[in-house]
């Protein structure tokens, strides 16, 4: 059964813990020397009308979600993030998965729980995990449900759940009006004039998953310094700004942008609402 949401008060002090304590879990470098002036950058985008779509579940057949693959390969043993699209009234039978997997709403209502549970839809901006081995079902209600999955290590497969095996994990389920904003007055990660938040969903030994909020009229940077940085549109519009060529991209939810080494992302919102970003990435981040 997954934690309902009268389970934050756990949830958020582990949040909080964890971003207190965020620089002992990372390696860091001094803030004068982590964002130095990068001469060959690494940044690439990736537009939603670009991400090629194909059968989440190809046994199910036309009944199958469809997958849109942003990094790795969801086939092979490596970290991959991919759009997973559900049909309005789609609901699939109980089942588990080799792997676990975490999961943002991008579009739509979706819900993810043990299969007597009752419907409990997730709008836009809501976080769940998916413990390996755990029956469950995944429902969907909208005109375009989708939804950003990623896994640690694949393939990422369905099974029976005559399988079903519990390996410890407890499934989370964060409906975005509970996701806990940090600003710049309680955590280093965001510049002090800066009126950007940021969430910490999750940390492992070397990676970690957060949301970052740009309000509207936010013009400015994001600054990481790790190996592997993938980040994508939740919500909103985003306009970034390669280095390479100083090219304008317009990102809307479900496009990401990318890099692999110490990295300078110039963006801007020049929308009215909010844009909000999921990242993951296994080095700093400093918003400004």
């Amino acid at each position: 059964m997954n934690f309902k949401f009268a389970n934050l008060p756990i949830i958020v002090s582990l949040l909080l813990l964890a971003s207190c304590d965020d620089s002992k879990k990372i390696k860091t470098e001094t803030e004068n020397n982590s964002f130095e002036q990068i001469d060959n950058p690494t940044n690439k985008v990736l537009l939603s009308s670009e991400i090629k779509w194909e059968k989440l579940n190809p046994a199910r057949g036309d009944q199958s979600p469809q997958a849109g693959t942003i990094w790795g390969d969801r086939n092979a043993e490596i970290a991959t993030g991919f759009l997973a699209k559900f049909a309005d009234g789609f609901s699939s039978p109980p089942h588990i998965h080799n792997v676990t997997y975490r999961a943002v709403v991008i579009k739509g209502s979706i819900h993810n729980d043990d299969p007597k549970a009752e419907n409990m839809w997730m709008k836009s901006g809501s976080f769940w995990t998916q413990p390996q081995g755990e029956s469950h079902i995944t429902s969907a209600k909208g005109e375009e449900n989708i939804a950003l999955v990623e896994i640690n290590k694949g393939p990422y497969l369905v099974k029976s759940i005559e399988e079903s095996f519990d390996n410890g994990e407890r499934p989370i389920n964060i409906d975005a009006s509970n996701v806990v904003w940090l600003d710049s007055k309680r955590t280093h990660s965001i510049e002090v004039n800066s009126k950007a938040k940021i969430s910490f969903l999750w940390q492992s030994k070397d990676s970690r998953g957060v949301f970052v909020q740009l309000p509207k009229n936010y013009n400015g940077i994001i600054k990481t310094n790790g190996t592997d940085l993938h980040s994508v549109v939740i919500q909103g519009e985003l306009n970034y700004t390669l280095p390479q060529n100083q090219e304008i991209k317009i990102l809307d939810a479900g496009s990401s942008f990318s890099s692999t080494d110490k990295a300078i992302h110039n963006i801007s919102n020049d929308s009215e609402i909010d844009v909000l970003l999921y990242l993951r990435t296994n080095g700093n981040i400093k918003v400004e």
